[in-house]
């Protein structure tokens, strides 16, 4: 199975991505499938990460969302895990966490399939910030407006 290239995993404890995450195998699943990437980065014991795992993400329709509307994947972000990039750079899972800045877990980003930032949120989320962030992204209405913008027109 380690041989085997993972390019995308529901957001999950233990989810086995394996040993390798295709980031471009993945921005071509979400051109495809016409969805967006919601990137999880996340580290085993991390009390935010198993309280947004419990409080949130065991939300079915959180879940139901997710699942519809974007390409969803967890990152490890203290993982040695080699990942490749679309440029064919192969890098690590904590260095892509270095690279995006994640200083944080759990941190989540939205991404274009081409892998542009569309929104960080970093730290516990809630129930409504998770619905919240999908209305501003999957919605588009970052296209137009800051979260606070949309947030005030609720």
């Amino acid at each position: 199975m380690s041989a085997e290239k993972k390019i995308g995993a529901y957001i999950c404890k233990g989810c086995g991505l394996g040993e390798r995450l295709d980031c471009s195998e993945l921005a071509t699943i979400a051109k495809r499938d016409g969805k967006r990437v919601f990137a999880y980065f996340g580290r085993y014991g991390c009390g935010y990460c198993d309280k947004t795992n419990k409080e949130s993400f065991s939300d079915a329709e959180i879940r139901k969302l997710y699942t519809e509307h974007y390409v969803l994947v967890y990152v490890d972000a203290e993982s040695g895990r080699r990942l490749q990039l679309p440029s064919g750079e192969t890098i690590t899972e904590m260095e892509l966490g270095a690279m995006m800045k994640t200083l944080v877990t759990p941190y989540f980003l939205y991404l274009e399939p081409d892998g542009q930032v569309i929104y960080k949120a970093p730290g516990f989320q809630t129930i409504q910030s998770f619905l919240d962030y999908d209305r501003y992204v999957h919605g588009g209405h970052y296209k137009t407006q800051t979260l606070s913008q949309f947030l005030g027109k609720k």
